[in-house]
């Protein structure tokens, strides 16, 4: 308003029209639209206005809108589906609003019960005892220490579990989880792939919100054909191989802490050469880890297509986590975004939905919801050996 009220005062001073504009950088015809509004409203003409359009084309009439309220309210019980039938068989002369139209009514309303979003419960997976170098990888973020520039560093460490051996040590800043694919894709480009990795159930490695806990990251690890392993929260001594490393690594490489990232990370590199390659290990009965570690003879080649042959339909996860199937919509995660799933009838308008050998869920084509099936990952429990 004010650069309007400057331009409209000068005019009034007599200054020409063509000038102004020019140095207001604003078309002659704006110029005149703004000093006819002076002319017509007073001040009030030079304040903003809303570009709010006078009338909606496609806006449905209220009498509509009533009779869906007092339909829903007749039937409290009846969603969008149930409501917009009943209103196209009473009243058969009026134009029946699609099934998203009637819901958003009915959300603008307050009339729609939103149901809570379950979270996912942490409980840790199955873990194995291996004897022998990648057949487990441990992966977990040593806790934050401030850098002498008053930076945060957030190390990402990565060990085998049998042969204790220090694989990655890198200083990031921040735990985001497209630092972590660059760290772990460089390890598997140097020392092969692990058959497992066991990790607590923090972010990157695992998510709340997702189905089973699942990641990007760890979605990658299972594609990659690496089997994941997760502790029980508030458990650390199930990953304590990992963290006995993390005290030495505080000790000897963390105080007092570096400048800045880059000193920090050539601590880091000196402290793997040393923890390889010249300090015994009383646990390996006094040898270094790398007269025990040999690289993983699976090599890293990124990811294959993938396809089920076995499955009605293959379906690629939208960025929005979500699979379109026809005309239906069913929210998955954003975790599987760009990922292959597959999609099999198991009974009348009941489909599964699986990825790679995991069963995610079902879904039917009324709900179009996704109730997820039995979690694959979670612990299993041996069977007691008879007496």
């Amino acid at each position: 308003m004010d650069e309007r009220l400057r331009f409209v005062a000068r005019l009034l001073d007599g200054e020409k029209m063509a000038a102004l504009c020019r140095e207001f950088d604003i078309s002659r015809k704006t110029g005149y639209k703004i000093f006819n509004r002076y002319q017509d409203c007073g001040l009030e003409g030079l304040t903003d206005r809303s570009r709010r359009p006078i009338r909606h084309a496609n806006q449905l009439p209220f009498q509509i809108e009533k009779l869906i309220i007092s339909l829903k309210q007749e039937k409290p019980s009846w969603g969008a589906p149930k409501i917009r039938d009943r209103l196209r068989r009473r009243y058969p002369e009026v134009q029946t609003p699609a099934i998203s139209t009637v819901h958003a009514i009915l959300d603008r309303h307050g009339l729609v019960k939103r149901r809570k979003r379950r979270r996912y419960k942490a409980q840790g997976t199955t873990l194995s005892r291996p004897k022998r170098p990648n057949e487990l990888w441990c992966a977990d973020y040593k806790g934050e220490f401030m850098l002498a520039d008053r930076r945060y560093c957030y190390p990402l460490t990565i060990s085998d579990f049998a042969s204790r051996y220090l694989i990655a040590c890198d200083a990031l800043s921040t735990t985001k989880e497209r630092y972590a694919f660059t760290v772990f894709e460089r390890a598997f480009k140097d020392f092969g792939l692990p058959m497992a990795i066991r990790t607590d159930n923090g972010v990157p490695f695992a998510s709340s919100q997702a189905i089973f806990g699942l990641s990007k990251l760890s979605v990658w690890w299972l594609r990659l054909g690496i089997q994941i392993e997760r502790i029980r929260p508030g458990h650390p001594e199930q990953n304590g191989r990992h963290e006995r490393m993390h005290l030495t690594l505080k000790k000897e490489a963390t105080k007092p802490a570096a400048s800045n990232f880059l000193q920090q990370q050539a601590k880091f590199d000196d402290f793997i050469e040393e923890y390889n390659n010249e300090r015994p290990h009383q646990a390996l009965n006094m040898k270094f880890p790398a007269e025990l570690y040999a690289p993983s003879t699976t090599l890293y080649r990124g990811l294959g297509e993938l396809e089920y042959p076995f499955h009605d339909k293959t379906v690629t996860v939208t960025r929005c986590g979500r699979i379109c199937f026809g005309r239906q919509k069913i929210n998955l995660s954003v975790v599987f975004a760009g990922q292959n799933v597959g999609v099999k009838e198991v009974a009348d308008k009941i489909w599964l939905v699986s990825f790679m050998q995991y069963d995610l869920g079902f879904f039917d084509h009324e709900t179009c919801r996704l109730e997820c099936a039995e979690n694959p990952f979670a612990a299993k429990l041996l069977p007691m050996s008879p007496v």
